[in-house]
């Protein structure tokens, strides 16, 4: 009976180690899945957020500058375009808001003064939508309850100079065109830090992988700019969204003879990301189908075009 009792004893025991040993084993192994995921999830932020001090490769991240905006959704937006041409330097400057999902945007756009510096023009209200801009109070005879609408695709600059300020979008898919870039260092801007790429893209190549919208306006600026290499500063916060970027364009001014090249510097800021964007694109009632007249730094554009 003893004996019987101390077997007894001894294989519960035994299943006790068995029980003990195989529960060890089952939380060493959920031990090494919880790492595991940690570490996959760790690796993957850093690749998208940290991925050594330049981000990866500089032509890559730069590529995909855009989407992260997408991504993003919206933003706050500042402009500022200087355009130089035989001695003569004008600065336009906006200030609005950019739904990258939707391809929307708003921005008030203020012309520079007359060159005797007399008189200030109104700010001109510019919505921007895909492959077109809507523009209010832009002057040269057009009602004030009046809205001006251009097709961008038509334009030779594809818009990226006509409006005074670079569609945000746009300018971002400009770097879709990217063939040599450079990681500079990183550096910080309005408080973030960001990372400052130095490069040239191709706005032939940009307009091949562009979305839809801004396609055909790309391929046009390809056409009309003076050359359709692009010199550029990028900057992209640590989220691969660009916090700014600035491109450097030039075209021919409309000169029978061909001559007179004007030099821009199209500047762009993006802050507050997912900030609200309401914009309410105008009825063909309201738009203005006349002729419009060139205002100082700016190129003549038709209504409805």
């Amino acid at each position: 009976m003893v004996g019987r009792e101390w077997e007894r004893e001894r294989e519960r025991e035994r299943e006790l180690r068995s029980g003990r040993s195989g529960g060890g084993l089952a939380l060493a192994g959920g031990a090494v899945c919880v790492c595991l995921a940690v570490a996959g999830c760790s690796g993957s932020g850093q690749e998208a957020t940290v991925q050594g001090a330049g981000g990866g490769d500089p032509v890559a991240v730069l590529h995909r500058a855009a989407d992260r905006l997408v991504a993003a959704g919206s933003a706050k937006a500042r402009t500022a375009m200087q355009m130089a041409s035989g001695g003569t330097r004008v600065t336009i400057r906006g200030e609005g808001v950019y739904d990258f999902e939707e391809r929307l945007g708003q921005l008030k756009v203020r012309l520079p003064q007359d060159p005797a510096g007399a008189s200030e023009h109104r700010p001109i209200t510019e919505l921007l939508a895909p492959g077109a801009l809507f523009m209010k109070n832009r002057g040269a005879g057009v009602p004030d309850d009046k809205w001006v609408r251009v097709e961008t695709d038509s334009l030779s600059d594809g818009n990226l100079v006509t409006g005074g300020a670079t569609d945000p979008f746009a300018a971002a898919e400009v770097l879709r065109g990217t063939r040599t870039a450079t990681f500079v260092g990183r550096t910080e801007l309005a408080g973030t830090e960001v990372r400052h790429y130095r490069g040239t893209a191709d706005l032939a190549r940009a307009a091949r992988g562009a979305s839809e919208g801004n396609r055909k306006a790309l391929a046009a600026a390809a056409e009309g700019f003076a050359t359709a290499e692009v010199p550029f500063d990028a900057y992209l916060d640590d989220e691969g969204r660009i916090r700014k970027v600035r491109h450097r364009f030039s075209f021919a001014n409309g000169q029978e003879d061909g001559t007179g090249i004007v030099d821009v510097a199209s500047t762009t800021l993006l802050y507050d990301f997912g900030a609200a964007v309401r914009v309410r694109l105008p009825e063909d009632q309201d738009i203005y189908a006349g002729k419009i007249a060139a205002e100082p730094g700016e190129r003549g554009v038709d209504g409805k075009n």
